[in-house]
């Protein structure tokens, strides 16, 4: 009887989707993600056609994967204030959250084509679907009241205020990501009081 090695945790899966993923985002730093071609990804990770279909449908799913640590750096930013879960939020944002926002800056290009005006697209809908998640499960863990409700508004409001900044939408003022991060973290802080 032979055994097969599950296809999420074989370390040959890992390293392959990895080097797609850094492919992809160094071709993205040359050229918009719509001018970018899986033969020239499959080419600068060393894999095959093949091998890039076996593992992902087309070359925005692999850029959704690529950034998903974009999604997980956003939400840990916005949660790195809590040492102890049932403490009221400070009065300043914490300085991941800036952080991350210039680091976002950075690859704007490839986060302006997986998330849309708004919040939409499929990088939004990451964002939001770990936000809600996170967010509701730590106002959940220390009573809290209405969780799924504050959870639903915090994570809205921080995917569409991220999208529309990636977009240029917002006003000149709040180019700065240090800027940004203050009246991002003032209107959480608010929604959370208000839940």
């Amino acid at each position: 009887m032979t055994s097969r090695t599950d296809p999420r945790t074989d370390p040959r899966t890992t390293r392959t989707k990895a080097r797609l993923r850094e492919g992809l985002l160094a071709e993205c730093a040359d050229r918009p993600l719509a001018e970018v071609s899986v033969s020239a990804v499959v080419r600068r990770a060393g894999v095959g056609r093949a091998t890039f279909y076996l593992h992902y449908e087309d070359l925005t799913a692999l850029a959704v994967d690529a950034c998903a640590d974009v999604v997980h750096a956003a939400v840990d930013a916005l949660h790195a204030w809590q040492t102890d879960p049932s403490a009221a939020p400070p009065a300043r944002p914490p300085g991941a959250l800036a952080a991350f926002l210039g680091d976002a800056a950075g690859r704007a290009p490839l986060y302006r084509t997986l998330l849309l005006p708004g919040g939409g697209g499929p990088l939004g809908e990451r964002l939001y679907r770990e936000l809600r998640e996170r967010s509701r499960a730590e106002r959940a863990a220390v009573g809290a009241p209405r969780p799924e409700l504050v959870a639903s508004a915090v994570a809205a409001t921080f995917t569409a205020v991220l999208a529309d900044w990636l977009h240029g939408a917002l006003p000149a003022d709040l180019a700065d990501p240090d800027r940004l991060a203050d009246r991002i973290w003032l209107l959480l802080v608010a929604l959370h009081r208000a839940g």
